[in-house]
């Protein structure tokens, strides 16, 4: 609009300039037509000019008005038809997005009737739409299918065809219309996102990484992204590759680990790979750098176990070296307490392990304190308390991916399938407050103070059984609340001479599964069917 303003503007200035031109320069214009002499002034005849073409130019748009007046009359009115279908199309849009069926349904006849549907494609969407409200889903898949076979609507179709086969549960048609909206436009996240995990369900990962590529190409998934997916690929094959190639699944092991440096199942897999090669070095220098980012249980395992020969105390030599790279970690120490336990090196493994249980009192440092109380004392009772501490402390972080707690990592979750779903974290995050018993969580601290004392019995020992430890704790419980203030205090009676409670429940469970129990002849009736010699 303001050029067309300029353009006149410019137009008038130079017809004022022309007429100021000839003003300046009077002249006659004399003109001899049929013996008559015709004469006039310049200026006079060059205004005539002017008029002249400006009457022509007036009569012919004239002419040309009344000629074309009946296909003027037509357009107007085809383009008020047409505007009225927009705006129903709009309308029925509108009232499908909020879920008004019968209004939708009216306006997509309206728009049918007011444009024609290979005109405007967007009135078989409305009807599909439509038809997903109702619950009338064949109707809708039939829509989608034509849909799908016009090359302008073909990834509305096949996207409508995908959440229909998705919503039924047929996974092989919803897997090949995705691939096929991926292959016809690579650039369309959901179709590239779900062929991804389809074909990383189905194993197939060079086709998965492929697609990958694409995508990263057309820059449908960000960088940082596609280097993490990318990853999570190569380590997935080479996993597969270890036990029968591994030289490639070292290769694909490190190229995972260049693309991110701090993924720890690529660093597990590319170490173990070059364990199977010989390449000792450079496979303890993986892991050194893996566990410098973020100590791992399996991380320290696997390096401190990295040599098949190797005796407990060079293992507890390679713990410690991990525990000098990340001091003060919880699992640093709880490598050196396993590996001095195995070494049998008790107080070392019991002063890590009240270390570890003191910074993050979990279920593995209760554990492991259970363990070294069962090899060095071997006391049934005070190994009975650290699984109690256990039983009541937070639960060890380990793979979880959408509710499903896996013992080693996986590329695919086998839940929802979604790609790179498995975080090591605590698979119900950490208790606060009591808990339901009314007890609070354990700490090392309550622990130590609740440790019952220590006693002089052998472990393999059949006298250190449940039942009489049981019976020890409901005669001190007797003892103690028996109104008898001027009675001197009783001697406690040894272990197998004492006799039962008489409202002592017997404990519901039995004996150890090795142990046969000692019976005493006082507390069990003798059998009726038992041969008297005298």
């Amino acid at each position: 609009m303001m050029i067309r303003l300029v353009v006149f503007a410019l137009l008038v200035l130079l017809l004022a300039y022309g007429f100021s031109w000839f003003a300046d320069r009077p002249g006659d214009l004399s003109l001899i037509w049929e013996g008559q002499i015709y004469q006039t002034k310049l200026i006079v005849a060059v205004s005539a000019i002017i008029a002249l073409i400006a009457a022509v130019m007036i009569a012919w748009w004239f002419v040309r008005l009344i000629w074309t007046s009946p296909h003027s009359v037509t357009r107007y009115f085809r383009a008020r038809k047409r505007d009225r279908g927009y705006q129903a199309l709009s309308t029925g849009l509108i009232a499908a997005g909020a879920g008004n069926a019968l209004l939708a349904r009216k306006m997509a006849a309206r728009s049918r009737g007011l444009i024609r549907a290979d005109q405007e494609p967007l009135i078989n969407l409305l009807e599909a739409q439509a038809a997903l409200i109702e619950g009338r889903h064949d109707e809708a898949r039939a829509k989608f299918e034509a849909m799908a076979n016009d090359p302008e609507t073909r990834e509305l179709g096949l996207r409508g065809l995908y959440l229909e086969a998705r919503r039924l549960g047929a996974n092989e048609a919803a897997r090949q219309y995705a691939e096929k909206a991926a292959d016809n436009a690579p650039y369309l996240p959901w179709a590239a996102q779900a062929t991804l995990e389809y074909r990383s369900q189905a194993r197939r990962w060079d086709d998965a990484i492929r697609l990958l590529e694409q995508q990263k190409a057309a820059r449908v998934v960000e960088k940082a992204e596609a280097n993490r997916l990318h990853a999570v690929l190569l380590t997935a094959r080479a996993a597969e590759k270890l036990e029968g190639n591994p030289a490639g699944a070292r290769d694909d092991a490190l190229q995972a680990l260049k693309l991110a440096a701090d993924f720890i199942p690529a660093a597990l897999i590319g170490a173990k790979a070059l364990f199977r090669e010989g390449g000792l070095r450079k496979a303890a220098s993986i892991l050194e750098k893996a566990w410098k980012s973020a100590p791992h249980p399996e991380i320290g395992q696997t390096y401190v176990r990295a040599r098949s020969g190797d005796s407990t105390l060079d293992r507890l030599k390679r713990a410690e070296r991990l525990e000098a790279m990340r001091p003060n970690n919880v699992e640093s120490l709880l490598v050196v307490a396993q590996a001095a336990l195995d070494a049998q090196e008790f107080a070392k493994a019991r002063a890590k392990a009240e270390a570890a249980a003191r910074i993050e009192p979990r279920e593995a440092a209760f554990l492991l304190l259970a363990d070294i109380e069962e090899a060095e004392t071997g006391d049934q009772g005070r190994v009975r308390h650290w699984l109690a501490q256990a039983l009541k402390a937070p639960r060890d972080p380990a793979w979880v991916a959408d509710g499903f707690v896996s013992d080693k990592w996986l590329p695919v979750s086998p839940v929802t399938g979604r790609l790179d779903a498995f975080e090591w974290k605590a698979p119900f995050g950490q208790i606060e407050g009591p808990l339901e018993d009314g007890s609070a969580p354990a700490s090392i601290e309550t622990a130590l103070k609740t440790l019952p004392p220590l006693r002089d019995v052998r472990p393999e020992s059949p006298v250190n059984d449940h039942r009489i430890i049981e019976l020890e704790r409901a005669a001190t419980i007797a003892e103690a609340v028996r109104p008898a203030p001027a009675k001197p205090k009783p001697v406690k009676p040894a272990a197998s001479d004492k006799a039962p409670l008489p409202n002592e429940a017997k404990p519901f469970f039995g004996g150890l599964p090795d142990d046969p129990g000692v019976r005493d002849p006082r507390t069990e009736p003798e059998p009726k069917t038992r041969l008297r010699l005298f």
